[in-house]
């Protein structure tokens, strides 16, 4: 019996050793209590945007489009100017107290920077001054998205739980991205795309030991805000009637056209932030003062089509029940597309997934008006390109295809587009990479110093420091000033390359302050061995 009972208590044992590495009680613990307090930040943030709304146009962000063709031109031009100027005020008071990196709102690029290389973490008074920032941007009408602060807002507040109760690196990566599903799911009600975008975007792996936790977290913030908001898709389409296998290759064609769209965004994007921070050097003003400057540009369209304001989800409404014809919804697309670079250029908050969304619904709807009216009754109808393109554009955007997908079928409820969309969506982030050569969030990474686009061998060889690994060296040890040398500060990717190009063994490491202070010495084989480690604990990281 006691042999049993010995027999027993090993075999569970040996289980538990198994089990525990999957998901441990506590992160699943913190997992739901993040979700929680993810949604309740989402809909304290949504709530902020229609408070600054009320007073700039009259109605709630959802009807900011009604609101604002009510108001008299004048007046609803002014309102993104005066919400230039208080921003201007926050970016101030954020750059004097050092709250914002480069004096700029935050967003998922900043959430994907903390996983690869910030340790899962990410400063409470950045995430809290962006929120701000963005709620007063969105709601003086700014053309951006309210998702990418939601998301941000989400990763900080798993960032505060960390702190006041600690965890290992990898578990802080989770809790990050529990706290990024659950902004998305609040934000779309989509619990399903708020686990895909974290796994796809946040975290750029599967691994089953962070599936669990932001499914918990996702679905934790879903039921919280249907309890509250209720439950029901963001857009209700009309019936578009039957689909014929000829729309899927018609489809394969507007998607075509929504990866030109989407990297004529990027590109504008890009191409206006450079001309935005040349102008402020030009003018010697402080880049805190680009938002009042754009506020004039965006009211001035604005007032004659209120359809650029905010985040434009009363214009997909009306795109997607016919309420705009073909050479209207083609002037709409292409003054979203300059509003949203200039709004994003000149450092309103905000982010591009509904900016994407809206694009992609004046470009697909005009393409089915088209393809209706010069060969009425082949085609399906318009509503069904216009949500095709919807989420082709988006997708294309952020780099997402398969978490934009399920955004696209959770916000419409209609998963009858299913094969059309993923075709659609596939050939437009292949022509948008092909075109624009990145995705708005690796774009915005690179311009801080890391090309994650490598993948994880990529980013190892960017963040690891030659002091994290160099042998400790007295600080009078003597230096050949010809000699090559490795600066402490340099990555792990530069020391080997440098080292190879020596075809030295090892090379001193010095300090960039003082050349002549050797603070210690790396070897060629130290290198790589700390390289082989780092891809080691990646791999299990990204596979277990």
């Amino acid at each position: 019996m006691a042999r049993k009972i010995a027999r027993i208590l090993v075999w569970l044992r040996r289980r538990g050793r198994r089990a525990l590495p999957i998901a441990p009680l506590r992160l699943w613990a913190f997992a739901v209590a993040i979700g929680a307090a993810g949604a309740y930040g989402v809909i304290g943030f949504r709530m902020a945007i229609d408070a600054v709304s009320l007073l700039a146009f009259g109605e709630t962000e959802a009807m900011v489009v009604s609101g604002a063709a009510a108001l008299d031109p004048l007046r609803a031009w002014a309102a993104p100017v005066v919400g230039g100027f208080v921003v201007a005020g926050l970016l101030f008071l954020a750059a004097r107290f050092k709250w914002l990196q480069e004096g700029r709102c935050q967003g998922v690029a900043e959430v994907i920077e903390a996983r690869a290389v910030g340790g899962g973490r990410i400063s409470l008074r950045a995430g809290l001054a962006s929120a701000a920032i963005s709620a007063i941007s969105l709601g003086a009408g700014a053309s951006a998205g309210r998702e990418g602060p939601a998301v941000h807002l989400g990763a900080t507040i798993a960032s505060l739980l960390d702190r006041w109760f600690g965890f290992a690196a990898k578990e802080r990566r989770t809790l990050l991205g529990c706290g990024a599903a659950a902004a998305v799911a609040a934000s779309f009600n989509a619990p399903v795309a708020g686990v895909l975008f974290a796994l796809e975007v946040i975290l750029g792996n599967y691994a089953l030991s962070v599936f669990g936790p932001i499914a918990a977290a996702s679905v934790t913030a879903a039921i919280v805000t249907r309890i509250h908001l209720g439950d029901f898709p963001a857009f209700a389409p009309p019936d578009y009637g039957p689909v014929a296998a000829l729309d899927i290759g018609l489809s394969a064609l507007l998607g075509v056209l929504c990866g030109v769209i989407a990297a004529a965004f990027l590109l504008s994007v890009e191409r206006t932030s450079a001309a935005a921070r040349m102008l402020a050097d030009r003018w010697r003003l402080p880049y805190y003062m680009l938002p009042p400057l754009a506020g004039v540009i965006i009211g001035a369209i604005g007032a004659f089509f209120p359809e650029v304001f905010g985040v434009g989800y009363e214009a997909v409404t009306r795109a997607l029940e016919g309420g705009y014809p073909i050479h209207l919804l083609a002037i709409l697309a292409a003054l979203k597309l300059v509003a949203t670079a200039v709004t994003l250029s000149c450092r309103f908050g905000g982010g591009v997934f509904s900016p994407g969304l809206v694009i992609g619904v004046f470009a697909g709807a005009a393409y089915g008006g088209l393809l209706d009216h010069y060969v009425p009754g082949v085609a399906a109808s318009p509503v069904y390109y216009a949500m095709i393109g919807m989420g082709a554009v988006c997708g294309a955007i952020m780099g997402a295809p398969i978490s934009t997908t399920l955004i696209a079928f959770e916000l419409t409820g209609d998963y009858g587009i299913t094969i059309a969309l993923m075709v659609a969506v596939a050939l437009a982030t292949l022509i948008t990479q092909q075109l624009a050569g990145n995705t708005f969030f690796h774009w915005q990474l690179a311009r801080r110093g890391y090309d994650l686009s490598e993948g994880p061998q990529g980013v190892i060889l960017e963040t690891i420091r030659v002091r994290d690994v160099m042998e400790p060296m007295p600080p009078s040890a003597p230096l050949n000033r010809d000699a090559a040398r490795l600066y402490a500060e340099e990555s792990l990717g530069e020391a080997l390359a440098r080292l190879e190009k020596s075809e030295e063994a090892g090379l001193p490491v010095v300090d960039e302050a003082d050349e002549a202070r050797v603070v210690g010495y790396l070897t060629r084989v130290r290198a790589l061995a700390a390289y082989n480690r780092a891809l080691v604990e990646s791999h299990v990281e990204h596979h277990r």
